[in-house]
């Protein structure tokens, strides 16, 4: 990881060995998904522009997701607040998906020197790393900056006999298979808020009954056809859904009521300290000088600052976080402890 400012820029942020079989499901699951990846990647690099010269003239933006998913709206949203401010004027977005972030990131790290792309990063990536056993991680990039961040809310169908938290751990700790729950992939932020509120609340996480799902749309149909109990999704996700009356939210894992939902309470309110948040970012190629680190932050902070960035945080319920420098470092180190924890708590 490098990071022009950091004291320690190579820590190592794991916390142990890996477990054996996430290992070894890791290294085939990363190595079939890198080939078929190579497509894509190979597509990209005969394309891409030149590292040098105006980095405002010429950036890509590196999604490692597919179209549609939340890296992919990130990066589009930012890529049209640079256009419009013209911090970045032939900015595109490219999206190289598959295992967690982890691909596009492996593609990225051989881009040695290369200014004028910048890799989306965040949560997922952290937890993509750790699950799939990369062999590469932010060690092989440069740190730019910590842009925004949202967070997920526990629900249940409008009809469920539970309206509170502490309803719904009551029942869990006397029968902690008793309930179903769904959300995103095995090891998501999902996955991880509703395995964090389990071991807050004495729970073994590792003996939760959890069906995974591609996002908050089928989470919602599971909990409306009665398949699960309760689903733990991205607010952006399902706020609609919640305004609609077809579910009802039981805690949202913010530090604080959103803006425009106060009437929904955190879970932090009610007792459960559950501080996962899904945040995004950049990363820029392993390599890259100290006034090109220092010229990507800038076009970042501008686009950050924008009114247009602004617009994409309300219309997004993303909340600002920006972070560069060491104390980004320190937070990618602390929220790698952190989530390889909750893996190791879930099995996986």
């Amino acid at each position: 990881m490098t990071n022009q400012s950091a004291s320690d820029p190579g820590a190592d942020t794991r916390s142990g060995p890996p477990h054996p079989t996430r290992r070894m499901f890791g290294r085939i699951a990363y190595g079939a998904l890198a080939v078929a990846a190579v497509g894509t990647a190979t597509t990209y690099s005969v394309k891409a522009a030149s590292a040098k010269g105006d980095l405002s003239s010429n950036l890509t933006l590196i999604a490692p997701a597919g179209a549609g998913g939340g890296w992919d709206g990130f990066s589009r949203e930012t890529q049209q607040a640079m256009r419009v401010n013209k911090l970045a004027n032939n900015a595109q977005v490219v999206n190289i998906p598959g295992a967690g972030g982890t691909i596009g990131l492996g593609k990225f790290t051989t881009m040695q020197g290369r200014a004028d792309t910048i890799l989306a990063t965040g949560t997922a990536m952290v937890g993509g790393i750790a699950l799939n056993e990369s062999p590469v991680g932010f060690d092989d990039t440069t740190l730019l900056a910590r842009v925004a961040e949202d967070y997920d809310v526990l629900i249940a169908a409008a009809d469920s006999p539970y309206n509170t938290l502490d309803e719904v751990i009551g029942k869990w700790k006397k029968d902690p298979k008793g309930f179903v729950w769904t959300g995103g992939s095995a090891g998501s932020v999902d996955h991880l808020t509703i395995a964090q509120l389990a071991l807050l609340s004495g729970i073994p996480a590792s003996g939760i009954t959890y069906i995974p799902k591609s996002g908050g749309g089928e989470a919602i149909q599971t909990l409306l056809s009665g398949t699960t109990d309760f689903a733990s999704c991205g607010f952006n996700e399902v706020s609609d859904q919640i305004e609609a009356g077809r579910v009802k939210a039981l805690g949202v894992a913010s530090p604080k009521r959103i803006k425009g939902y106060e009437d929904l309470p955190t879970m932090t309110e009610q007792g459960y300290e559950v501080t996962l948040t899904n945040w995004r970012g950049w990363l820029g190629a392993p390599g890259i000088t100290e006034d090109e680190t220092s010229q990507l932050v800038d076009i970042l902070k501008q686009t950050r600052d924008s009114a247009e960035w602004a617009d994409a945080l309300e219309r997004n319920k993303w909340t600002d976080v920006w972070l560069t420098g060491d104390e980004f470092a320190e937070f990618i180190k602390e929220d790698t402890s952190r989530i390889e924890t909750l893996l190791k708590e879930l099995g996986l």
